[in-house]
């Protein structure tokens, strides 16, 4: 059995999995919990949780193979610490990792979300049989897990794979606290800035916006409602997403450029609206990219969907003997 934890800064979730006879990771059970609790008293309730579950599919911790614990960073995987993540307030320097294997005899590994859902990709998704991959979570911000040589590469900071901190033009959405950022363009965030300053200007001379009626609604405007607007061919809308897949685009050049990956697998907001991105996205890449390198790189949706972040936790667990 694998055990697996998915810490979030609104919820948690507590996995129990097993690799099937056709090695594919099976979800056993799950149970999702608010983060509510003070950290150790919620670490306290995750690690309960994770007995209980074992405990009614007839299991002890003596059957568990492996323990993966994903969550947002900054932490550090190699000592096994949750650093301050900007979700988790509280949560400074907590030895999750020892506090696991002491409570369950059993290896356990940490990382960030990013790096985790690469490896269920890697293992179990879109990226399966491909040794050299990037994800990219593409979701509420932007970072990247990279799989380089069919090995999980996280740097000896755990930063490798901050992409969303590059800085694409010196104005523009602010993201990863820096404005222009990858992730101020590209992420639900940016996508929402960008939404506001289209909705502004075309709302100061009089020209209506279909995802916004007023000035006073622009706090309002989500990367989603953008979306809707676009699919029902809302001209600011579109401008909005050609916005984004032109910075997408430039953003994937560049990591195609330096690292030559044979996929490129794109999380969240480009498996919901991959229509509004590709046509654009695609362009810039052949003008700004190697051609070698584009020709040598797929780029796809994440093939997990909803279930990526469970699989991920258990992709951990599984690979935790092997780190």
């Amino acid at each position: 059995m694998l055990l697996g934890f998915d810490i979030g800064g609104t919820k948690c979730a507590v996995i129990l999995g097993k690799v099937a006879d056709n090695d594919e990771l099976i979800i056993v059970n799950k149970r999702v919990i608010p983060t509510n609790k003070p950290v150790y008293e919620m670490i306290d309730l995750l690690f309960i949780t994770a007995e209980y579950l074992l405990f009614e599919h007839h299991f002890n911790t003596g059957d568990l193979k492996g323990i993966g614990i994903s969550c947002g960073g900054p932490l550090s995987s190699k000592k096994g610490l949750i650093l301050s993540p900007p979700n988790l307030i509280g949560w400074d320097r907590v030895p999750i990792v020892k506090m696991a294997e002491e409570r369950f005899k059993v290896k356990t590994l940490l990382q960030n979300d990013a790096n985790a859902c690469a490896v269920a990709e890697w293992k179990y998704g879109a990226g399966k049989g491909i040794d050299n991959l990037i994800f990219l979570t593409f979701g509420t911000g932007m970072g990247a897990g990279l799989i380089l040589n069919g090995r999980l590469y996280s740097g000896p900071s755990d930063l490798a794979g901050e992409v969303g901190h590059i800085r694409l033009s010196e104005t523009g959405p602010v993201g990863f606290g820096k404005a222009g950022s990858f992730e101020g363009y590209c992420s639900g965030g940016g996508i929402a800035q960008l939404g506001q300053i289209k909705a502004r200007e075309k709302l100061q001379v009089g020209q209506k916006v279909g995802f916004c009626n007023s000035i006073d609604q622009l706090p309002n405007i989500t990367a989603k409602t953008i979306a809707e607007a676009a699919l029902k061919g809302d001209e600011a809308a579109i401008d909005v997403y050609q916005t984004c897949a032109t910075y997408l685009g430039r953003g994937l050049a560049l990591l195609m450029d330096i690292l030559n990956p044979e996929m490129i697998i794109l999380g969240s907001i480009y498996g919901r609206v991959q229509q509004l991105l590709e046509p654009v996205m695609m362009e810039v890449i052949k003008k700004e990219a190697y051609h070698e390198s584009v020709e040598a790189c797929r780029i796809v949706p994440a093939g997990l969907h909803e279930n990526i972040g469970d699989i991920a936790a258990l992709s951990l667990a599984l690979i935790s003997k092997d780190v």
